[in-house]
């Protein structure tokens, strides 16, 4: 039993080692990849064929820990592979001759199977991460080598020397390959936890870190945003230093070498040069990749990893994670460091895209004033020359109502207002319509004051107002009265746009209020806006949205 125990302890130190390589990895994730089966059984064939090398020559047979490879192989893989495993260990086995070389072969190939269906029944049951309890594979074990032993008294000749050799290698066996299997299981299961624990860390931290940064990418990509962001990077992570740099010059650092590290300088370190150029991340360590500070031979900093941060089209800087010389750079910090740049890289994303819908909605909002205003102020001027004549004094009304209205569109520098400016330019423009329109032409507002400095889309309502008057008050023989409010509706703005005329229904999807919508979408802020008929009483347009959502 010590030289079998001896041989399973130089084993599992092989398995131990192998555990700490990245080929390890695949095998405690139960995938049925293809390539990752092929991997398990490539890996526990090696084993199986390993543990027969390392075995004790006993009475013409080997006393050895071969199993522990068929029964992990089945384990890990499922009955196919377990089967696959066995077969290869078990016609190793048979090439080596002696009187148990067809026992051995089978029973290797049906262990393999075993730990297959125990796999296979684990899956069924929706609990696979009973498949890595180490206690499992021991009793695996000892049974799967009780099945060995029986084997070898059935198929093994003579049956008195197959008695012989299983009485004395049976307890030694099953207790060596239950123990090297439950172990090797257990080395597999912290394999798994440590990646899955770091895994857990770092999304843990990198959403601390992603919370703690919302909204301080939303006034540009500055030194002040940057700055706020290297320090709590540098909270978060326990780094020596951080830097956040454009293509060009250091935005922010904080932290170890702060006093030569300085904002606005030049970049001139290579592998900060390096990642913006090429788009890559660049890690020197200080050992494997020499680090040396650019700025000054006496800096403390020992190792940096430079990740670039990406925006729409180009690299648009970079963050740079330190470590002093006397600090070796933690894996756990790579992987973050990772994950921070991919975060802040889509908060910029995110910025330039609501800054490309700003520059879309001022777009579009030029467009339709291009559109509205040739056509509205020629109406108008015909307007004011033919009052001019009968009433000088309603003609410098209007012209001034005109004058206002005209002031309001030129003189908006924001895609959105307040509703209570948005209120007063409809108030210019019902006027002059009033006008126009005379005594057909009644209105009436209703303001809530805790909505005065809600802010709206320029123009939105307005449109509303003036599909209200052409497709309602200029169709009526007598004309009708248009009643605008916005009140509070739990927390949605609610503006109501009704005109009494209500002569023909309005296309749901016609121009004016399809561009009401897209005003609303440019700006990210989801409105709804609805349409009701009632035939010979009003036509209402009711437009809501969450309060607060536009600024």
């Amino acid at each position: 039993m010590l030289p079998l125990f001896q041989q399973m302890s130089v084993y599992l130190l092989i398995a131990y080692v192998f555990s700490k390589t990245p080929l390890f990895r695949p095998l405690a994730s139960l995938s049925s990849w293809p390539i990752h089966k092929l991997m398990v059984y490539t890996i526990f064939s090696g084993f199986c064929i390993m543990g027969t090398y390392f075995g004790q020559q006993t009475m013409d047979a080997i006393a050895n820990t071969r199993a522990i490879g068929a029964i992990l192989g089945g384990l890990l893989g499922g009955p196919v592979v377990g089967t696959a495993v066995g077969f290869t260990g078990g016609m190793h086995r048979y090439s080596m001759g002696g009187f148990t070389d067809v026992a051995c072969a089978i029973s290797t190939t049906w262990e393999g199977f075993l730990g297959g269906l125990l796999h296979a029944f684990w899956q069924r049951c929706g609990q696979t991460e009973r498949i890595f309890n180490p206690w499992q594979a021991f009793i695996l074990g000892l049974f799967a080598e009780a099945c060995q032993m029986a084997i070898i008294l059935i198929v093994a000749q003579p049956f008195e020397q197959a008695k012989e050799l299983v009485l004395a290698i049976a307890l030694p066996m099953m207790l060596a390959n239950a123990t090297g299997a439950a172990l090797f299981l257990s080395f597999i299961r912290d394999a798994k936890f440590r990646a899955e624990e770091v895994a857990t860390k770092v999304s843990d931290r990198a959403l601390r870190i992603a919370r703690r940064c919302v909204g301080v990418l939303e006034q540009g990509f500055n030194a002040q945003s940057a700055q706020l962001i290297a320090e709590i990077v540098k909270d978060e992570t326990g780094v020596a230093a951080v830097a956040i740099t454009d293509r060009d010059r250091i935005l922010a650092f904080t932290g170890t070498g702060a006093d030569h590290h300085q904002v606005g300088r030049p970049i001139s370190s290579a592998i900060t040069l390096d990642a913006i150029r090429y788009n890559r991340v660049v890690f020197a360590d200080g050992l494997t990749t020499p680090y040396q500070c650019s700025i000054s031979s006496d800096c403390e900093l020992g190792s940096s990893l430079v990740v670039p941060l990406k925006g729409e089209k180009e690299v648009v800087g970079t963050i740079k994670l330190y470590e002093p010389k006397r600090k070796l750079f933690r894996n756990l910090n790579r992987s973050l460091g990772v994950g921070i740049a991919g975060v802040l890289s889509n908060q910029l994303l995110h910025d330039q895209l609501q800054a490309n819908r700003a520059l879309l909605a001022e777009a579009e909002l030029r467009a339709l004033e291009a559109k509205v205003n040739p056509h509205f102020l020629f109406n108008s001027l015909n307007t004011v020359a033919a009052v001019l004549r009968r009433d000088a004094k309603k003609a410098r009304e209007l012209i001034v109502h005109l004058a206002g209205f005209l002031r309001g569109n030129l003189g908006r520098h924001s895609v959105t207002v307040s509703l209570a400016e948005e209120f007063a330019h409809i108030d210019h423009y019902l006027a002059i319509e009033k006008v126009r329109f005379g005594e057909r032409l009644a209105y009436s507002e209703s303001l809530d004051k805790a909505l005065e400095s809600e802010r709206v889309p320029a123009l939105a309502i307005q449109t509303l107002v003036e599909n209200a008057i052409k497709h309602g008050i200029s169709r009526a023989e007598a004309g009708g009265k248009v009643r605008l409010s916005a009140e509070l509706d739990g927390e949605l703005v609610r503006i109501v746009v009704e005109d009494s005329a209500a002569r023909l229904p309005v296309k749901t999807d016609g121009l004016g209020l399809k561009l009401v919508r897209e005003r609303f979408a440019a700006l990210g802020v989801s409105c709804t806006l609805r349409l009701h008929h009632e035939p010979g009483h009003c036509t209402r347009a009711e437009l809501t949205w969450p309060r607060g959502t536009l600024s």
